[in-house]
């Protein structure tokens, strides 16, 4: 079955003596190559990690624009953007550039987001959370706002309309046609996969799910899927719903493969807690390509999603990476996921 291929990349750089992506403009720079070495290697998508105040990726609108310059039919996506710390009609005008810059490639994908370095980060970006609110409710609000804005509802009067005792007659610009109907709701646990379901957003699956039943995290995560596909047909949306799902796969096909990858095999999820809750998350699949092809195959959130993403070990540079997306196609290739 076919199916679409990307990585998703959080970007990191570190100065550090041997590092390979020291700093924000190297990492910056080698994603843009990163981006055409997988268009040429077949992979359908590159999605990028958003966080802050981290030695990382974090306003993305720049670096997808120059992906989008350098490439033609590469899908270009957020892996989150965290909601609460955007303006919704300053990320509109953003990303409705970027998304006519590309052609129209742009694959949103927001969330309330996990959990950031900076315990008040959101205040010094002048976007607080008010007294006694919540922060779920409120990156969900802004997200409805910013879909509205996407959609060319107008949100400001112009002086005509004030003289008029009129409302609102004037739409965010630029105006990207489509670009509200691709985006992706980061969901973390089974009730906001079926929230995204219900407001007519794909589904982005979270690495980890916060709703541990002990059940392998490939198992619960199919589930989520599955119930978000249920919930999305019975809502009636026009769109078509997408899926994706990310792993950590290495096919050892050289020595560096086997430097890096060839212990890294895992038959266990990984288990832990965030913000004082249980969580888990998937295992990395690695060894013969023949290995992480049945791995994959054994997996059911994969078999259920359209879409999977493959996490990027970015640190390690342009060249390795380059090789792991032959790699990764060669195997989407014999899994029939990819075409020749």
């Amino acid at each position: 079955m076919r199916k679409r291929i990307g990585f998703l990349s959080f970007g990191h750089y570190r100065d550090v003596p041997g590092s390979r992506v020291p700093t924000a403009g190297d990492s910056l720079r080698m994603h843009v190559e990163l981006a055409i070495a997988a268009e040429e290697a077949g992979l359908d998508g590159a999605w990028v990690r958003v966080h802050h105040f981290d030695e990382s990726l974090a306003t993305p609108y720049p670096l997808l624009a120059a992906m989008a310059a350098r490439t033609s039919t590469l899908e270009l996506g957020t892996g989150v953007v965290d909601m609460r710390y955007e303006q919704p009609l300053a990320m509109t005008e953003l990303a409705s550039a970027t998304d006519l810059l590309s052609g129209g490639r742009l694959q949103l994908g927001v969330s309330r987001g996990s959990p950031e370095r900076a315990v008040d980060g959101q205040e010094r970006f002048g976007l607080g959370l008010a007294a006694g609110g919540s922060w779920s409710v409120e990156a969900r609000d802004r997200a409805d706002r910013l879909r509205r804005a996407l959609r060319g509802e107008p949100v400001a009067r112009s002086q005509r309309a004030v003289e008029l005792g009129q409302g609102p007659d004037l739409p965010v610009e630029p105006h990207s046609p489509g670009l509200s109907d691709r985006l992706w709701w980061g969901a973390g646990n089974h009730a906001s996969g079926l929230w995204a379901a219900e407001h007519g957003y794909h589904l982005l699956s979270s690495t980890l799910l916060t709703q541990d039943d002990g059940r392998p995290f490939h198992v619960q995560q199919a589930d989520q899927v599955r119930a978000y596909l249920d919930a999305h047909a019975a809502a009636g949306h026009r769109i078509r719903p997408r899926t994706a799902v990310t792993r950590s796969a290495f096919p050892i096909m050289s020595d560096d493969d086997r430097r890096y990858f060839g212990l890294a095999d895992e038959r266990h999820d990984g288990i832990g807690r965030i913000e004082g809750g249980a969580v888990r998350g998937g295992p990395t699949y690695a060894g013969e390509p023949e290995h992480v092809a049945r791995r994959l195959l054994a997996d059911e959130a994969v078999q259920a999603a359209d879409t999977v993403l493959f996490a990027l070990p970015s640190q390690l540079g342009l060249d390795y990476n380059a090789h792991l997306f032959t790699s990764l196609a060669a195997v989407a290739r014999e899994l029939g996921w990819l075409e020749d």
